[in-house]
């Protein structure tokens, strides 16, 4: 059941008819509005990319004179819950009047030495932000994120890489009509509106901060003039029981954003995971290349950090912009059931948090937010783009 709102709407259906559910969840997430659809995204959850497709170009002919994109996914978030693993769609509508909405489809071209992305329209000043939505088997979303503003400069990204139960190949990607096999899909947000990210990475910092003082791309050498490997175990046999129960189970580390901050402290790092050890170089392989002379910190994730790490950006991002009207959330397959016991968990908290606001999303392979205001591509995380009535507080 769509919740009614004057300008922001959403809408869930359930079903292995995926055209019938497509047209439920539209239709909820249109019936919605008080006014015409300036923007419509949906999300589908589907076993044949076949039927995918067919349910996607029927969620777009609903809403000609919109800006539409959308994805396949292995589950999707609306009407308050989150749907994982089953057929449904879900779908989210938006009135805004006045904004400027610019979509666009991402191809790759293969040079002699690299891929250059092609399809990205060019930003102005008052663009806000971009919606992207990624296929990880064809689209090199990494480095297109991580590089972003060379083209786009500080412009933040928001959204996620679509999946499919049937994995490479399955991925459908939606806009404006037409059906995507590969590459990505977004919208550019301009003009008269009002947006804000929030990246939750629900990790909670271990032992002290150090300095990488010595490394070779991702292999971390030497963490304040001792060997990595030596380091991470006096970290580690200091900690309880628990804790080295989830060092075990998934160990991350953090990269501080800000080199100059007094403390860093949980919410000021980058977290990327611990690939592994090289006992003979006593190294330690983590998910990215750090320069030497970063500051770093070994982190830990569980349902109850996540939770907490959550509802207290969520908080803080009420008190800085007041009254929210709309949400798309993009969470981590590995969220969910998987860390919480239910789908629910992401959806639920926006709400308890930024009121009964029509939020919609789905459970993605990879999430994109910035951090410290730099885009990334994050792993169990919940990244959120919130529409807000009036811009943030001002400071003194």
């Amino acid at each position: 059941m769509a919740l009614l709102t004057s300008r922001f709407a959403d809408g869930l259906a359930v079903g292995s008819d995926l055209v019938g559910a497509a047209e439920n969840a539209v239709r909820q997430a249109l019936g919605g509005l008080s006014g015409s659809p300036d923007l419509l995204c949906f999300f589908i959850c589907g076993d044949d990319p076949d039927e995918v497709a067919r349910a996607g170009l029927r969620a777009m002919r609903m809403a000609e004179g919109a800006a539409v994109i959308g994805c396949s996914a292995t589950g999707v978030i609306g009407d308050g819950q989150g749907v994982e693993t089953t057929p449904s769609v879900s779908a989210w509508a938006a009135t805004l009047d006045g904004a400027r909405l610019t979509t666009f489809a991402l191809d790759t071209l293969r040079t002699e030495d690299r891929f250059v992305v092609v399809g990205l329209p060019e930003n102005t000043p008052d663009d806000h932000a971009a919606i992207l939505l990624a296929d990880p088997y064809s689209f090199p979303t990494d480095g297109f994120v991580e590089r972003s503003h060379e083209v786009l400069g500080s412009l933040p990204l928001v959204g996620g890489m679509a999946n499919a139960t049937g994995g490479r190949g399955a991925v459908r990607l939606f806009a404006d009509g037409q059906v995507h096999t590969e590459g990505a899909v977004g919208v550019l947000l301009g003009g008269p509106i009002n947006v804000s990210t929030l990246v939750s990475q629900g990790c909670r910092p271990i032992g002290p901060t150090m300095a990488v003082t010595a490394a070779e791309d991702n292999l971390l050498l030497e963490l304040a003039g001792q060997p990595a490997l030596a380091r991470l175990e006096e970290i580690v046999s200091a900690l309880d029981e628990d804790d080295r129960e989830l060092v075990a189970s998934g160990l991350q580390i953090g990269v501080a954003m800000d080199e100059y901050a007094e403390r860093h402290e949980r919410g000021d790092f980058l977290i990327r995971g611990v690939l592994g050890i090289d006992p003979e170089r006593e190294a330690v392989a983590i998910g990215d290349v750090v320069e030497i002379g970063r500051t770093v910190r070994f982190q830990v994730r569980d349902a109850a950090t996540a939770d907490e790490d959550l509802y207290e950006l969520l908080d803080a991002h009420r008190e800085e912009f007041g009254d929210v009207d709309g949400a798309l959330l993009f969470s981590c397959n590995g969220r969910g059931s998987a860390m919480f016991g239910s789908s629910d968990h992401d959806a639920a908290a926006v709400r308890d948090t930024l009121g009964p606001v029509s939020v919609a999303g789905f459970f993605a392979a990879g999430e994109v937010g910035p951090v410290a205001g730099h885009n990334h591509v994050h792993g169990f995380t919940a990244s959120v783009l919130v529409f807000s009535s009036r811009p943030p507080a001002e400071g003194p």
